[in-house]
C-alpha cells in the first residue's frame, strides 16, 4: 500500500511538470527583447555653508521678550489735567454734530449740537473725550487735534474732523 501511494504521488508530480516548462519558455522569450536601463542620478549641488552664531542673540524664551518695557515718563507731553473741563468735553466726539458755521471777517464760530442743545465753539475750544482742541473752522467742517494714549503709554496727537450735517 505504501508503494502504491508513492507511485501515485510521483504520477501526480510528473503531471504538474508540464505547464511549468511552458511558463519558463514564455518568460525566456519575453526577456530576450528587454533591456534594462537606469538613468544616472542628477548631480548634487553643494549648498553654501552659513555660520549660525546663536550665542550673541537674545533667547526667544527669555522673560525680557515677554515683559513690556517700563517707561519712566509715560505721561510726558500728556494733557493738562489741571485745566477746567469745557461742557462739550463730557460727550464722545461721535455724539457731537456740526449744524452750521458763523464766519465774520477773521472770526469763525461753529454751531455744535449735542442732545437737544446748541453750542457755539471757536478755535481753541475743547471737544470730545480725547482732549480734542479745535484747530480750524471752515464752512463745512471743524478740525480737531486730539491727544490719545498709545499702547506704550505715550501721548500721540491725531487729527479728527466734524463734518457739517445737512438736514
Amino acid at each position: 500500500m505504501t508503494r502504491l501511494m508513492i507511485l501515485m504521488c510521483s504520477l501526480v508530480l510528473v503531471a504538474c511538470a508540464g505547464p511549468e516548462e511552458d511558463i519558463q519558455a514564455w518568460m525566456a522569450e519575453q526577456t530576450r527583447g528587454m533591456r534594462g536601463g537606469v538613468k544616472p542620478l542628477p548631480e548634487m549641488k553643494p549648498f553654501p555653508i552659513i555660520e549660525y552664531d546663536a550665542g550673541s542673540l537674545v533667547s526667544p524664551f527669555a522673560n525680557s521678550r515677554i515683559e513690556p518695557e517700563t517707561r519712566a515718563a509715560a505721561t510726558a507731553g500728556g494733557p493738562d489735567l489741571a485745566r477746567p473741563k469745557e461742557p462739550l468735553e463730557l460727550y464722545p466726539l461721535e455724539s457731537l454734530t456740526m449744524v452750521g458755521a458763523l464766519i465774520q471777517g477773521d472770526t469763525a464760530h461753529a454751531l455744535i449740537r449735542v442732545d437737544r442743545s446748541l453750542h457755539q465753539v471757536k478755535v481753541g475750544n475743547y471737544l470730545g473725550q480725547n482732549y480734542g482742541v479745535v484747530t480750524q473752522i471752515a464752512e463745512t467742517e471743524v478740525t480737531l487735534m486730539e491727544l490719545v494714549e498709545d499702547i506704550n503709554g505715550d501721548w500721540v496727537e491725531r487729527t479728527a474732523k466734524l463734518l457739517l450735517q445737512e438736514q
